[in-house]
């Protein structure tokens, strides 16, 4: 994996985010754990700032960094922690809904459920497929629309099996706000 991060350096720097929100070393750890002989070849301190983070990875030859609290190793930073944290930045909108399906691998079609929330007026943002219990697939969608029930409604006219249904709020808007203007920045939007 390749990613631009000089360029995300340097916007991430010009972000106005309050200092109690920035994004610190702690916050992306990688959930995957060092095995006993691969450690990473340099070390950041926990409370580092994301921004200064990031040149550090680019640095080394592994693109990790150790996250460390005194002389405990937290952890261990890699491209795709990085890449999971600067997405928690994103603010969920107050417009979208999630809902998790169970489905059997051969009852599984992407396309059909994608044509099951277009038929109920609703526009879908993402759809995450995963191992479920037993046998089963656990399917996540989030979709357009702060009422997920005539998703579901649909969703079950196409023989799904929907487990949960919930819609998004977003009780801060401030702090939604900040975050949208520091990914617009990130992004360079």
């Amino acid at each position: 994996m390749t990613l631009p991060l000089p360029g995300l350096i340097k916007l991430l720097r010009g972000a106005k985010v309050r200092k109690e929100n920035r994004m610190k070393a702690k916050d992306i750890i990688s959930p995957r754990s060092a095995s006993a002989g691969s450690l990473p070849q340099r070390n950041v301190s926990a409370e580092t700032a994301l921004v200064d983070v990031l040149p550090r990875l680019l640095d080394t030859a592994d693109r990790r960094l150790g996250v460390t609290e005194g002389d405990s190793l937290l952890g261990i930073i890699d491209e795709a922690s990085l890449l999971e944290g600067l997405g928690r930045l994103i603010a969920p909108r107050d417009d979208s809904s999630t809902v998790t399906l169970r489905v059997s691998p051969s009852a599984y079609s992407a396309s059909q459920i994608a044509h099951a929330v277009e038929d109920a007026d609703v526009h879908l943002v993402d759809l995450w497929s995963a191992p479920g219990e037993g046998d089963m697939l656990t399917v996540t969608l989030r979709v357009r629309t702060s009422d997920p029930s005539g998703v579901t409604s649909s969703l079950e006219r196409y023989g799904f099996d929907v487990v949960e249904a919930s819609g998004e709020t977003n009780r801060n808007m401030e702090t939604a706000m900040e975050r949208i203007l520091s990914l617009n920045t990130l992004l360079g939007v």
